[in-house]
């Protein structure tokens, strides 16, 4: 059998509800949940599983109830005894995966993405920053394009790389709009606007990033047990670099394709999406239909994952 890796998903993948029948039946889960309201200072359980969503979707609420999310369904599945050679996650979900490969420990970590959703909250004014996903466009053709309008004043750059024919630009929204509407001369079919609070990954972001430096300043990180592969490198993070890179992700593209495509060179066949929601699924069969792919974002889907691999071990 080839290698696994565990994935973890970012921002757009959360929902009311989301996790709540292993918070219900696995202890081990359920603790998770508990640790999170503690270290926050309020019920940060109540709010994902009854919402409301409008409250759900502000990103210093978002940011730690994924996270929470997601760290409860891998101690669930933990369980079961499968273990990744590898761990990466998407924007926000890089910081499940430096839980998950023991770097940082929940409670840091959630209380860092908290404050981490606060920095990129008020890092601009609201209304004033975008975001959109363009479809078929090349990469190269697309950068330059960005740098043309922003040239001009409004600042638009690349911000997600996710698969083959899918890039995230972000920026000012005036720069968002004008790219968006010339996305044919990059090759691009058409651009679909992001329900976002702020223009994430982007340059904008760097006053964010600063105040998350000072947080992280103080913050312990331990060894890494398996290689996590950082969004700004698209390779595994050094032990020492963790505090560098995780600052500088808040203003630069996310590496995604790139993760992905460098985990199938190193004998990876099967991923695990661990978390709400399928995003990074459809994301990594776009990249290659070849590698197994699984889902752990229920009860259901987490014992079905651990029967299909042990019988295909």
């Amino acid at each position: 059998m080839g290698k696994i890796a565990f994935v973890f998903p970012g921002q757009g993948s959360q929902k009311v509800g989301m996790a709540k029948d292993v918070y219900e039946s696995v202890p081990a889960a359920t603790e998770v949940f508990r640790t999170a309201d503690e270290a926050l200072g309020f019920s940060l359980s109540n709010l994902i599983f009854e919402g409301p969503d409008t409250e759900l979707k502000q990103t210093s609420n978002t940011q730690p109830a994924l996270l929470t999310a997601s760290i409860a369904l891998l101690e669930a599945f933990k369980e079961k005894g499968i273990e990744a050679d590898y761990a990466a996650g998407h924007s926000l979900g890089e910081y499940s995966a430096l839980v998950a490969a023991g770097v940082l420990s929940f409670e840091d970590a959630v209380q860092i993405v908290r404050a981490r959703g606060q920095y990129m909250e008020e890092a601009i004014p609201g209304g004033q920053g975008a975001m959109a996903a363009v479809l078929g466009a090349d990469r190269e053709a697309l950068g330059v394009l960005c740098r043309e309008v922003s040239e001009s004043g409004d600042t638009v750059e690349l911000a997600n790389m996710n698969c083959p024919g899918q890039i995230v630009i972000s920026g000012v929204k005036e720069g968002v709009a004008a790219v968006s509407e010339r996305v044919k001369e990059a090759g691009g079919k058409r651009a679909i606007a992001i329900e976002v609070s702020g223009p994430f990954h982007s340059s904008l972001m760097k006053g964010a990033a600063d105040k998350l430096a000072d947080k992280l300043s103080t913050t312990t990180f331990s060894p890494a047990k398996v290689p996590v592969v950082a969004n700004v490198t698209a390779r595994p993070a050094e032990d020492g670099q963790f505090q560098n890179l995780l600052t500088t992700q808040v203003y630069s593209p996310v590496l995604w394709e790139d993760s992905v495509t460098w985990l199938i060179e190193q004998g990876v066949d099967t991923f695990i999406e661990i978390g709400s929601g399928n995003v990074l699924t459809g994301l990594i069969k776009k990249t290659d239909k070849t590698v197994k792919l699984y889902n752990v974002n229920s009860l259901e889907t987490l014992e079905a994952t651990a029967t299909d691999l042990k019988n295909n071990n």
